[in-house]
């Protein structure tokens, strides 16, 4: 890729798990990066490394039995230092004061992030005044003006509200005000609207894009929804049993993907009034324990050669930033 303003840099990151199987390797080489005030979106299929990426950032995998094998994850400040986020350790104080503050994180699952013995108010107050040193009222004043923000009813008394006392999509919003809070430099949003219904879906992504907008916060966006994609991104990192498939701006994604597994993503999504029929992909996930030799899609690709099956693929630029890992273009 062409150097820019980036704000995160990840290159050839492989994050590795203990299992009781034995190692298990949910990212593996995996490079991107995230233009600052821009939007990048992540897709792919359930256990391509989406998460995992993501929670290599933050430094999270380490309570989950990962690390970091290899690769490097550089963080960059307004200030223009660059700070090495892969090598600080999950509980390092410089790492605590950037999680949740510089780079927050919106979860997919918003009961795995609020804690149920205390309030909603409580827990944002609690991350606010974590990093700014503000007092508690002007804490719950701006706790209530986000929860306010992403359209909780009644915000003053859900303030007060425990976790079980709100709905799926009200913990949901509450848990993405959270994320806010602090106003980040980079928000990561793994699959954030999933509880919600299509119309408040619509309402928070316009309220992420309108803060971005104000405050040229970065995005990554963690998503299963290409619609979604369409309306909020810039950019698109395609992943595939870890690995990245390819790399294009949204444009190109709907117009002219190149690599097969891509293509094969948006001719299993229904166009209306198009009169096609939908292609579902063929096959299934491989093990991650067993993957294929050389590229992991090569069982399910329509297009397959036998160099596929033997030798991972090589990265081949289109320019513009448009990259994709497939034999079939290295002629």
């Amino acid at each position: 890729m062409s150097e820019k303003d980036y704000i995160l840099k990840i290159d050839d990151l492989k994050t590795v798990f203990k299992t009781e199987r034995g190692p298990l390797t949910a990212v593996n080489d995996v490079s991107f990066d995230i233009e600052r005030g821009k939007t990048v979106g992540v897709i792919g299929e359930t256990g391509s490394g989406k998460s995992a990426t993501a929670k290599s950032i933050l430094g999270l995998i380490y309570n989950e039995g990962g690390h970091i094998e290899s690769g490097t994850i550089t963080y960059k400040r307004e200030n223009g230092d660059d700070v090495e986020l892969s090598a600080l350790k999950s509980n390092s104080e410089e790492l605590r004061m950037i999680r949740g503050n510089e780079i927050a994180m919106i979860f997919q699952e918003p009961m795995t992030s609020l804690n149920p013995v205390f309030t909603v108010g409580q827990q944002i107050v609690e991350a606010i005044r974590f990093h700014k040193k503000i007092t508690k009222k002007d804490a719950r004043d701006i706790a209530i003006d986000m929860l306010d923000k992403v359209n909780i009813a009644n915000p003053t008394s859900r303030f007060d509200a425990y976790p079980h006392e709100l709905s799926g999509g009200m913990r949901q919003r509450a848990v993405i005000a959270m994320g806010f809070s602090c106003s980040p430099n980079l928000l990561i949003a793994d699959e954030p609207t999933t509880a919600l219904d299509v119309t408040v879906e619509a309402q928070i992504l316009d309220l992420i894009l309108q803060i971005q907008d104000d405050t040229n916060m970065s995005i990554i966006l963690i998503t299963h929804n290409m619609g979604v994609l369409g309306e909020t991104a810039d950019s698109v990192v395609v992943m595939y049993a870890g690995q990245v498939m390819e790399v294009l701006d949204i444009k190109t994604l709907f117009t002219d993907p190149a690599h097969p597994y891509t293509q094969s993503l948006l001719n299993a999504i229904p166009k209306i009034g198009s009169g096609k029929e939908l292609v579902p992909i063929g096959g299934e996930i491989p093990n991650v324990f067993n993957l294929p030799t050389g590229c992991p899609f090569s069982p399910r690709c329509d297009k397959v050669k036998d160099i596929c099956k033997t030798k991972k693929p090589p990265k081949h630029s289109f320019g513009n930033d448009h990259i994709t890992y497939c034999w079939l273009y290295e002629d």
